[in-house]
């Protein structure tokens, strides 16, 4: 564990540690996840809860026995209960990005199902419209409340301007609330910058701020915006950050 910890895991999403943590503080890190987690199971270890973006977790039951492999993927439709094969649905739609189910031990059964995880989120998938009924993928994030932009008043027709720009085009990296926290962001490396860190923003002028978003950030996920936004687009999402996230680019 250690090792994962330190070096990652090739071909999964699990990075490497060993330039972040200490080797100490990688060893607390272990200890605590095979304490907490293996051995004593503590309740507030649990991936869904409220607390970790699950709220009202149990409006995804029908899908639980598929998730649980109680009842295995390959059950013949047929033999399906109709409440069965809406979580079946369910499962399939949300579940398996992350839980793969089981097989019955038939091999000679059809495999009408990819056991591998897909990415998320999925196609179509929005915090800010959530689906009528439960999906399975509108409560399946941790970085749901950063998808949220803030609500703001009393915008300049050039700060409105610069929100409908970053909204659409730097908040798939650095969040709709500016932290960097979204699901891409979480993972790219290095983390988009959190526009809302003091730390983060230290020493942040507007000239600094305009000569990274036009000409980029090299070695990091931070491209360059010269090409696609004109320098009064630039402007306008300069004047949206500065009202939205941090007054050290105003």
């Amino acid at each position: 564990m250690i090792k994962a910890v330190s070096h990652g895991r090739p071909g999964t999403a699990m990075m490497a540690f060993k330039g972040v943590l200490k080797p100490d503080e990688i060893e607390a890190v272990v200890d605590f996840v095979r304490q907490a987690f293996m051995s004593r199971k503590e309740k507030n270890t649990r991936y869904h809860t409220p607390e970790n973006g699950w709220p009202r977790h149990e409006r995804y039951q029908a899908a639980f026995p598929f998730a649980q492999g109680e009842i295995p993927l390959d059950t013949p439709w047929e033999s399906l209960t109709s409440a069965q094969r809406e979580g079946r649905r369910l499962f399939m739609s949300g579940c398996v990005t992350c839980h793969e189910g089981s097989r019955s031990k038939d091999d000679k059964a059809p495999a009408e199902w990819d056991p591998r995880a897909l990415s998320f989120p999925r196609g179509g998938y929005s915090h800010q419209q959530p689906p009528q009924k439960p999906d399975g993928i509108s409560g399946a994030s941790i970085y749901a409340k950063h998808d949220i932009p803030p609500k703001l008043a009393n915008l300049t027709p050039q700060e409105r301007q610069g929100e409908t720009l970053f909204q659409k085009n730097c908040a798939f990296c650095h969040a709709a609330d500016g932290t960097g926290r979204n699901w891409i962001g979480s993972f790219l490396q290095p983390h988009p910058r959190d526009l809302t860190s003091r730390t983060a923003m230290a020493g942040m002028t507007r000239e600094r701020l305009r000569q990274v978003i036009r000409d980029g950030l090299p070695g990091t996920t931070m491209p360059a915006w010269k090409s696609v936004l004109t320098d009064e687009q630039i402007e306008a999402v300069m004047a949206y950050v500065g009202k939205a996230f941090h007054s050290a680019s105003r």
